[in-house]
């Protein structure tokens, strides 16, 4: 561009409600995030810890749930929150989102977990340790790198999540950034100046969680 126009970074914010975005983008990717480490962790531990019946089908079966893309299921979703009379609510953003998450937190942890031996575990509770405690002192901070992973992975994942956000949010000021930043999108003509300042926004909280991870 001949002539930076940084006043487009303040006007932005008078254009639409981008902290109404922003707010419901950081409550439904924490949210998630955490909802899916609460399942994950333990999951993962108890596939790789115990070799119970049917155990290979049961890991191969939790990957395949990775092949169904949102938008082919789409129309499923959209009736199944309807039953539960949950439209236009975090609450249905945040399970489908984390949903949509687990089973690559639960294969990724497992690996994690099969790696570090047992002995380990074991020596911890000789010492005085609960299975829990063991786990919780022992085998997650050796596992930290997994934990790492599946955080940036789901958080990025909800954050970006735009089809099923599309179809069950209504409410101008519930809608995540993503779904938000079509607001600039006319059918006439588009508002490219806060389009491209909405996203370098969008991008900031991201960046954040690199770092501080």
């Amino acid at each position: 561009p001949k002539i930076w126009q940084w006043s487009n970074y303040i006007n932005v914010w008078k254009a639409a409600p981008i902290w109404d975005y922003l707010k419901t983008s950081l409550i439904v990717s924490i949210a998630a995030t955490i909802l899916v480490l609460v399942v994950s962790i333990p999951a993962a531990y108890f596939i790789s810890r115990y070799r119970f019946r049917f155990r290979g089908p049961f890991l191969l079966l939790v990957l395949a749930t990775q092949m169904f893309s949102p938008t082919a299921l789409i129309i499923g979703i959209f009736k199944e929150v309807d039953f539960f009379k949950l439209l236009d609510s975090y609450i249905a953003l945040i399970v489908l989102n984390a949903g949509f998450n687990l089973a690559f937190a639960i294969w990724l942890l497992t690996g994690f977990f099969s790696s570090i031996p047992a002995e380990i575990e074991e020596a911890a509770m000789i010492d005085g340790c609960s299975r829990v405690q063991a786990l919780r002192k022992v085998t997650l901070p050796i596992a930290l790198p997994g934990l790492v992973t599946a955080v940036i992975f789901t958080f990025v994942s909800a954050w970006n999540e735009f089809t099923i956000a599309l179809t069950i949010m209504s409410s101008a000021n519930k809608k995540p950034l993503p779904v938000g930043l079509t607001s600039f999108v006319g059918q006439y003509d588009v508002a490219w100046e806060y389009l491209f300042t909405t996203t370098m926004i969008a991008i900031v909280p991201v960046i954040i969680l690199f770092i501080s991870i």
